[in-house]
């Protein structure tokens, strides 16, 4: 079985590749998420092991740019960041299964041999609220039969608030999911591309689908607005 693994942590992907060699697996390894990317989409893979905080590309991307391109490889997710929320955002964009560092390496094992064993089918990644529909494969929106253009940032934020709409997502959590993590970015940039986003998908067409929530974040409503 081939396994790819994405880990920054050099000793870590080091660890791992011994260990999963041992056990029978013939194994890559990436370094970051770019390189991480492209090895899954060019090369076929039974199984992919990948952590969330990785330089040039995140985990995240990572993951959700391998569903848009149709590549279906399962996916265990590895964070240190074990959090309910970021399970939910990891599955949410593809990944098959989650593990919170530190974790037991027999079971990694087992996580793994599941997954192959499984499979991932392909899932539909249409999403919709109301009229306003966003396909992540295609990357085009639509507020019903009208195309509406954003830019890729635009594009990722909505997709990430129609991922979770009719939840408050607070700005930090929104920096985290469309923004670099490894960079120092300022929360205002989050309201900034709010204010673009309203200004395609909500001031033309009378509606008012991206919320604000004070001192809280923002809610995409679940009907469209």
């Amino acid at each position: 079985m081939r396994v790819l693994v994405v880990e920054d942590e050099v000793a870590l992907a080091e660890t791992l590749r011994r260990g999963l060699s041992a056990e029978g697996f013939s194994v890559d390894v990436a370094h970051d998420g770019r390189e991480g990317f492209w090895r899954a989409r060019q090369l076929e893979y039974d199984v992919l092991v990948l952590d969330l905080m990785l330089p040039l590309r995140n985990g995240y991307e990572v993951c959700r740019d391998l569903r848009a391109a149709g590549v279906w490889t399962p996916v265990l997710v590895l964070s240190a960041k074990d959090g309910e929320y970021d399970q939910v955002d990891a599955l949410d964009l593809g990944a098959d299964d989650f593990l919170a560092k530190p974790f037991s390496f027999p079971v990694l094992v087992a996580h793994l041999h599941a997954l192959v064993r499984r499979g991932a089918p392909e899932r539909p990644v249409e999403l919709a609220a109301g009229d306003l529909r966003l396909d992540p494969t295609t990357r085009r929106v639509h507020r019903g039969a009208v195309p509406v253009e954003l830019t890729a940032r635009e594009f990722d934020l909505l997709h990430h608030l129609m991922r979770h709409r009719d939840e408050v997502v607070s700005k930090a959590r929104i920096l985290d999911a469309v923004w670099d993590p490894h960079a120092c970015t300022d929360p205002n940039v989050v309201e900034v591309y709010v204010r673009y986003l309203r200004r395609k998908i909500d001031v033309p067409f009378g509606r008012a689908a991206i919320q604000t929530v004070r001192g809280a974040g923002y809610r995409l409503a679940a009907d469209g607005g």
